[in-house]
């Protein structure tokens, strides 16, 4: 049964690294040297020179300052308004809490795209279109009832008596907050960073809608950009800007693994 087992998770392991094979393969190749016959082919090594071209073409340094903005402030807003929820809803024993958490869980319920034409509308509408205030808005609204559900989950879990010792000792409500139930929450806090941050770095369906100068334009609609312009024939280039632009989020996911993995083991997602 161990051999078979191993022999599944190496076809698995196969099956996941061939797209990434393929990504690095023909994001290496020159354009003159792309054939879609060969694919599966090494045919030299112009990925450096690609990673030029993808960057200056797709305006991609102008889109990356604004891209970390959102990845970074609106994630750490979602996490710090979501733990604020999640402590209100299970330690205060807000009235009606069970109802409050059924309202912030049905935010995680609807797909983005139900919501998407009447976020449109509000969002124009408020001034807010086409600036880098109002991205970070939006995406901090959407992260924020995922963030409240699973810091709600975890707060669950925490006996009743810390928050009771601690209201002994002289504790006020936030700083109980503060001083005990945020260092409790430190994984679960940083697997939802991590986990939103990358749905901010790799989302096109808002930046296309709700953006349009270089300035606020996320990474990935200035990808698509480049897609239309040079189509099919530049594919390398193509290839090697999606190559280019995952790599942060890939080494962000490494360099935070242990909290990432300890997170889940608490069973809260």
């Amino acid at each position: 049964m161990s051999k078979v087992r191993t022999g599944l998770l190496v076809l698995l392991g196969l099956i996941w690294l061939a797209p990434v094979y393929l990504l690095i393969v023909n994001a290496s190749k020159s354009v003159d040297g792309y054939d879609a016959k060969t694919v599966w082919k090494p045919a030299g090594f112009s990925l450096f020179a690609n990673f030029g071209d993808a960057w200056s073409k797709a305006a991609l340094g102008d889109t990356l300052v604004a891209t970390t903005m959102y990845s970074v402030v609106a994630p750490v807003l979602a996490v710090l308004i979501g733990a604020a929820a999640g402590y209100a809803i299970v330690v205060l024993r807000l009235r009606r809490g069970f109802l409050w958490f059924v309202f912030i869980f049905g935010g995680t319920i609807f797909p983005l795209q139900m919501i998407l034409m009447p976020l449109f509308s509000g969002y124009a509408n408020s001034g807010l279109y086409d600036t880098r205030v109002g991205m970070i808005v939006v995406y901090t609204a959407i992260s924020v009832p995922f963030s409240a559900f699973v810091m709600r989950n975890f707060f669950t879990g925490i006996a009743r008596s810390v928050f009771e010792a601690a209201v002994v000792d002289g504790g006020g409500l936030f700083r109980i907050f503060r001083s005990i139930y945020l260092p409790m929450a430190g994984s679960a806090l940083a697997a939802i960073f991590i986990l939103q941050a990358t749905f901010v770095w790799n989302d096109l369906l808002l930046g296309l809608t709700l953006s349009q100068s270089e300035s606020v334009r996320p990474i990935m609609p200035a990808l698509t950009g480049l897609q239309s312009t040079y189509g099919g024939a530049a594919l390398p280039t193509v290839l090697a800007g999606g190559l280019l632009v995952s790599l942060p989020t890939v080494i962000l996911f490494l360099a935070a693994q242990r909290f990432f993995s300890r997170g889940l083991a608490l069973g809260q997602f």
